[in-house]
């Protein structure tokens, strides 16, 4: 990598004494490059005042350097820590000079990156004419910087704001320069680095001045545009947001700590909003159209999305989107949150280890599907375990899941795929586990088949208010399915097949509670008899606005206990009660 005869030389920083803040977040293995290069550039720019120099001729300058010093060595740096390497000596050399004149308005042209020594094609129509009029070359044009990390702050930023005024103005030219055969052969990567260049032409064109970061954030906006979700991709980036509610182009709702907000994201027009929702279904095969105007959907992090159009949707495209969690979220997690009191916590770990067969209920936006990718963690690695999801987001860590997904029919009313269909093709393929992502119809009477022939442990949720709801819910369902049952064999089979309902609720003030964990005891003539392990007893609101009160046992011997036995976690049982 080095020539061991000459030790590279640290050079400090020549007037402000600081280290650009990107240098942290670079690999480890770019220092001996910069601290080589330091010096070599110090020697190329001593006799020149670059204090006014223009950032696309420093860029290349910069970039040749670097270009000739590692040309016939074995550096090991693929194209985007070399531009990484580029940009960091230009943010090196910037420093080592004096304090820009504060008669400018600050708004500096961006330095762009110079180009490395195995650039990557540039997306490009043929016979486009660069700013001098020649023919544009692909080796011939620095990329500018890439894009900053993305945040999504509460409220934009005036550079972003400035950056999406910017993109207004030149979008249409940049693609209308831009080869999109090309373009779809590159990684994100090297289009931050090539969409740039046309935006640095384009810019020049326009005389619109950017300082480094609206330029980086006017790039990233621009291929989110391209390849992304557009203006909803900084929410997505946010792990603060949980969910995002787009009703129409003008009018973006985000849920944050359980309480919604209005955003400043805005979409271009209608026809903007229906093309993120056509790119987000073709992606998972479906569509959406005048003849299918509502679609359940999930983006490639697994986030769920429900999409409506029009005519439906009378003021506009609607698409919600229920976030994928990043971090998994435990039954220990959820102690520590104060949803569940750690008590709960341990009869819940028991409970999914001595594989009952539990439901759990709650309202929409309430955490049960949470709660259920927690009780899965429980399940043994072993076991073989069958999901079925209308749209699949559950986050199973076991090795051996088979996850299956419904599908609507075609556009001639064929092919399509139900929960029962799945449900019971689940059953002739050997699972220890069933899981439903939710229980909404007549794959009950299936569901609960299987529960009473063998497949214990299996989870699922549904919606309902209260344990005793989701039990009638649950019998509902099975007359949905055309079975013509009396209702004390409908009672009789939901007795059997279920153990547990775990009732959770989103709170008012936007948290998240486990409010009853009810067993199911067996059958009194014609009425389902029930139990309460734990309950939530609300005492008041502090002054700012959270809720509070207490988990309560009833102090009754769980009925599970003997199956608890067999898993030889019944003292566990007895001593958490």
């Amino acid at each position: 990598m080095t020539d061991s005869a000459d030790k590279p030389q640290v050079i400090p920083f020549a007037r402000r004494g600081e280290t650009p803040k990107d240098w942290d977040d670079r690999p480890a293995y770019l220092a001996p490059f910069r601290e080589r290069l330091q010096p070599i550039l110090l020697e190329a720019f001593a006799s020149e005042d670059i204090t006014e120099a223009n950032g696309r001729d420093l860029a290349i300058r910069v970039g040749q350097i670097v270009s000739d010093h590692l040309e016939g060595r074995q550096h090991g740096l693929n194209l985007v820590d070399q531009r990484n390497l580029v940009t960091d000596l230009i943010n090196w050399i910037e420093l080592c000079l004096p304090e820009p004149s504060t008669e400018d308005d600050g708004a500096s042209p961006a330095e762009p990156e110079a180009p490395t020594s195995s650039p990557a094609p540039t997306p490009m129509r043929a016979g486009t004419q660069g700013p001098s009029g020649g023919a544009k070359q692909a080796s011939a044009q620095p990329p500018v910087p890439g894009a900053a990390p993305r945040t999504a702050p509460a409220t934009q930023t005036p550079s972003r704001i400035k950056a999406e005024e910017a993109k207004q103005r030149i979008e249409p030219i940049v693609f209308d320069r831009l080869d999109v055969s090309a373009a779809a052969r590159l990684e994100r990567e090297d289009m931050v680095g090539q969409i740039g260049e046309i935006v640095v032409e384009v810019l020049t064109e326009e005389q619109i001045r950017l300082n480094q970061q609206e330029q980086s954030e006017l790039v990233e906006l621009l291929l989110d545009d391209m390849l992304g979700l557009g203006p909803l991709e900084p929410l997505l980036a946010d792990e603060t947001i949980t969910d995002i509610m787009v009703n129409g182009p003008f009018q973006v709702y985000i849920e944050r700590a359980g309480k919604l907000e209005l955003s400043d994201v805005r979409f271009r027009d209608n026809q903007h909003v229906m093309n993120i929702a056509t790119r987000i279904v073709t992606n998972v095969g479906r569509r959406i159209d005048e003849t299918t105007p509502l679609v359940d959907a999930r983006l490639t992090d697994g986030s769920r999305v429900n999409i409506i159009i029009p005519p439906l949707a009378i003021d506009g495209a609607s698409i919600s989107i229920r976030k994928f969690a990043k971090k998994s979220i435990t039954l220990d997690v959820m102690s520590r949150q104060n949803n569940i009191s750690e008590v709960m916590s341990t009869v819940l770990k028991i409970a999914a280890r001595s594989a009952l067969n539990i439901l759990i209920s709650g309202g929409t936006g309430s955490g049960k599907t949470t709660l259920l990718n927690a009780l899965s963690q429980m399940i043994e690695v072993g076991e073989r375990v069958v999901t079925i999801e209308d749209a699949a987001e559950l986050q199973l860590q076991q090795p051996h899941v088979v996850r299956l997904e419904t599908r609507p029919a075609n556009l001639e009313g064929h092919g399509e795929i139900t929960m029962r269909d799945l449900v019971k093709n689940a059953l002739r393929m050997r699972p220890d586990r069933i899981i439903l992502g939710e229980v909404r119809g007549s794959e009950a009477v299936d569901m609960l088949q299987a529960m009473n022939t063998g497949h214990e442990g299996s989870l699922g949720t549904i919606h309902a208010n209260r344990p005793r709801e989701a039990l009638t819910r649950l019998e509902n369902m099975v007359g949905m399915a055309g079975i013509n049952l009396p209702a004390k064999a409908v009672r009789t089979q939901i007795a059997a097949a279920l153990d547990m309902i775990i009732q959770v609720s989103r709170m008012r003030d936007g948290v998240r509670r486990v409010t009853n964990i009810t067993e199911i005891v067996g059958m009194e003539g014609d009425i389902i008899t029930t139990q309460d392990l734990f309950t939530f007893e609300l005492e008041g609101e502090d002054p700012d606005g959270k809720l509070y009160g207490q988990f309560k046992s009833s102090g009754l011997r769980p009925n599970f206990t003997q199956k608890a036995a067999y898993f030889g976690l019944e003292r566990a049982l007895l001593e958490a009660i």
